[in-house]
C-alpha cells in the first residue's frame, strides 16, 4: 500500500487519523501498532508475522541488555540475529547464485518474499541495542511504544531511520511531546502534499522516461538519449525518494511524531562527501555512528581511513540491494571519497564553485548509471555507449522516448531539485515554515493536491482498465 495509492489517502489514512483523535489518549498508541501492523501486513501476512516476532526479539532483548552488567555478548548475539533475518530474506538469493556462477548448482536458490521495510527495521532494531547497551538510552519497558518506534507505518516502508533516543519522548501517548496544535497539523498537511506532489508529478512522469530508455539494450540506443533517460533516472530517484520521506515526516506530524529530516537537497553538493551528508540523511548518520566510527573512523592514519571508507560505503551500496551493480555503486563511492579525503578535495576547494558543482554532477551521475541500470551489464553498456558517443541503431527517435510534456517536467525537476531554492531562500523558508499557511500557501497546496489525486486516481483507472481486459 504505498502512500500515493488511493487506499492509503482516502481509507487507511483518513480512518487511522480519526481513530486516533476520537479514543482516549491512552489508546493512541495501540491505533498506531494496529495501523502499522495492518499496513505491513496488507503486502503480506508472513511480513507482519515476521515483523511482530522481530519486534518481540528486540525488545525483550533490549530489556535484558538494560538490566546486564556484560552486553557485548547479548548485544553480538541480537545485532547477528538481526543481520541474519536481513540475509535470509534479502541477501540469500544473490549469495547463492553468485557461487553457482563459479560452482554451478552447488548451493540452492531461496527466494523468499522481501518483506516490506525490513532494511530499515532491522537497521532502526540495530541502532536501538547498540544504544542501549551503551547507555544512550534506557530500554523501553512499554511494548507498544517499542512497536510505533521500530515499525510506525509512517516511516516503516522507506525511512527515515529512526532513533530511539530522538523520539522516547514522543513515544509518550499523554506527554507534552506527543501534543498536536492547529500549526504542527497544517505543517503535516503541508509536508504531506509537497510529497505526493513530488511522487506523482514529477517522479512517476519521469519514471515513464527511464522504462522507455531502459527497456531497450543499450548498445542499441544513440548516446543523447542514453543520457535522458539516465538524466530522467537521476532526478526520478531524488524526487521519488524525497517525496516519501516528506510524506513520512507530513504522516508522523500527524499523530505527534516528529520524524528526522532525509535530504537537503542534494545535488547542490560541491564534493561527494557533501552529497552524502544531504542524501539519505538517516543512513549515512547511522553507518557513520554504528559502522565508521567503531572501526576507527578518520582518528586513525590514513591508510585505515580509506580502508574504513571503503568498507562503509561498499556496505551502503550492498545495503540498497542484492546484486552486484549495487556492490559496485558502492565500492566507487568509497574510492571517491578516499580520492577526496587524499587530496582531491583541496583542488575542488581551489576551483570555482559552479565547477566544483559540475564536477560532483557530473561524477554522481555515472554512478547512478550502474545503480538505476537493470543490471551491471547494461550499466557498463550504458557507460561505453555514453563515453564513446554511439550513433546506435537508426530508427530511434526523440519522440518515442519522451514527448513534449515529459520534457517539461525534465526541466522542471532540474530546476526544482534545489537550484529555484537556493536562488530564492524566501521560498526554500516557506516550505519548511512551521507557522499556519497563509492564503497563497493554502491555495498551492490545494493545486498541488488536486493535481496530485489526478495523476493517482488515472493511473489506477489505468490499472483497472487494464486488469479487466
Amino acid at each position: 500500500m504505498a502512500f500515493s495509492s488511493v487506499q492509503f489517502l482516502f481509507v487507511f489514512l483518513p480512518l487511522a487519523v480519526a481513530l486516533y483523535y476520537l479514543l482516549p489518549r491512552q489508546a493512541r498508541n495501540l491505533v498506531l501498532c494496529l495501523f502499522s501492523l495492518i499496513f505491513f501486513a496488507w503486502s503480506g501476512l508472513r511480513g507482519g508475522a515476521l515483523l511482530v516476532a522481530f519486534a518481540a526479539l528486540n525488545w525483550l532483548g533490549g530489556l535484558a541488555l538494560g538490566r546486564l552488567s556484560r552486553k557485548k555478548p547479548l548485544l553480538a548475539l541480537l545485532v547477528t540475529v538481526d543481520l541474519l533475518v536481513l540475509g535470509v530474506f534479502k541477501y540469500a538469493g544473490f549469495v547463492a547464485e553468485s557461487v553457482n556462477a563459479l560452482f554451478p548448482n552447488l548451493l540452492p536458490v531461496l527466494a523468499p518474499a522481501l518483506p516490506l521495510g525490513i532494511s530499515f527495521y532491522v537497521f532502526t532494531a540495530i541502532g536501538y541495542c547498540a544504544d542501549v547497551a551503551s547507555g544512550r538510552v534506557t530500554p523501553a519497558r512499554n511494548p507498544f511504544r517499542f512497536f510505533v518506534f521500530l515499525a510506525f507505518f509512517g516511516h516503516g516502508p522507506s525511512g527515515p531511520i529512526v532513533r530511539y533516543g530522538q523520539q522516547a519522548d514522543q513515544l509518550d501517548p499523554c506527554g507534552a511531546a506527543r501534543r498536536v496544535d492547529a500549526d504542527r497539523f497544517c505543517y503535516g498537511i503541508k509536508r504531506f502534499v509537497f510529497g505526493l506532489s513530488k511522487k506523482a508529478l514529477i517522479a512517476d512522469q519521469l519514471a515513464l522516461i527511464y522504462q522507455r530508455v531502459t527497456s531497450v539494450p543499450a548498445e542499441t540506443l544513440p548516446a543523447p538519449l542514453l543520457v535522458l533517460g539516465y538524466v530522467a533516472y537521476m532526478l526520478q530517484l531524488y524526487f521519488d525518494f524525497s517525496g516519501y520521506s516528506d510524506m513520512a515526516i507530513g504522516i508522523g506530524t500527524f499523530f505527534g511524531l516528529e520524524l528526522p529530516e532525509n535530504f537537503n537537497y542534494p545535488y547542490l553538493a560541491q564534493s561527494v562527501g557533501e552529497y552524502w551528508r544531504r542524501w539519505h540523511i538517516s543512513l549515512s548518520s547511522w553507518f557513520r555512528d554504528y559502522l565508521y566510527i567503531p572501526l576507527g573512523g578518520s582518528r586513525c592514519s590514513t591508510a585505515r581511513t580509506c580502508r574504513n571508507l571503503v568498507i562503509v560505503f561498499l556496505l551502503t551500496g550492498l545495503w540498497h540491494g542484492a546484486a552486484w551493480q549495487y556492490v559496485v555503486f558502492g565500492l566507487l563511492h568509497g574510492i571517491l571519497l578516499c580520492a577526496e579525503r587524499l587530496g582531491l578535495r583541496r583542488l575542488l576547494e581551489a576551483l570555482p564553485a559552479a565547477l566544483r558543482h559540475l564536477y560532483t554532477v557530473v561524477v554522481l551521475w555515472l554512478t547512478l548509471i550502474l545503480f538505476g541500470a537493470p543490471g551491471l551489464g547494461q550499466g557498463l553498456a550504458a557507460w561505453a555507449g555514453i563515453l564513446t558517443w554511439q550513433r546506435g541503431e537508426p530508427g530511434y527517435t526523440l519522440a518515442a522516448f519522451a514527448d513534449a510534456k515529459l520534457l517539461l517536467i525534465l526541466v522542471a525537476a532540474v530546476l526544482l531539485c534545489g537550484p529555484v531554492q537556493a536562488l530564492f531562500p524566501r521560498l526554500k523558508e516557506a516550505l519548511y515554515t512551521r507557522r499556519a499557511p497563509g492564503i497563497p500557501m493554502m491555495l498551492c497546496l490545494l493545486v498541488l493536491f488536486f493535481f496530485g489525486l489526478m495523476r493517482v486516481t488515472a493511473g489506477t483507472y489505468s490499472a483497472f482498465i487494464y486488469f479487466q481486459f
